[in-house]
């Protein structure tokens, strides 16, 4: 249940940080950096 739970809240983590940076990118209207080379791809 411990186990089902934490990677519960880390999924939510990481869709909550995803939508944080598409919406400051969108507000913001620039390419954010994510250091992985992948937004400097979809250019």
């Amino acid at each position: 249940m411990k186990a089902a739970l934490l990677s519960f809240v880390m999924l939510s983590a990481i869709v909550v940080c995803g939508l944080g940076i598409y919406a400051a990118d969108a507000a913001n209207n620039h390419q954010a950096v994510d250091g992985y080379g992948v937004t400097a791809a979809l250019r």
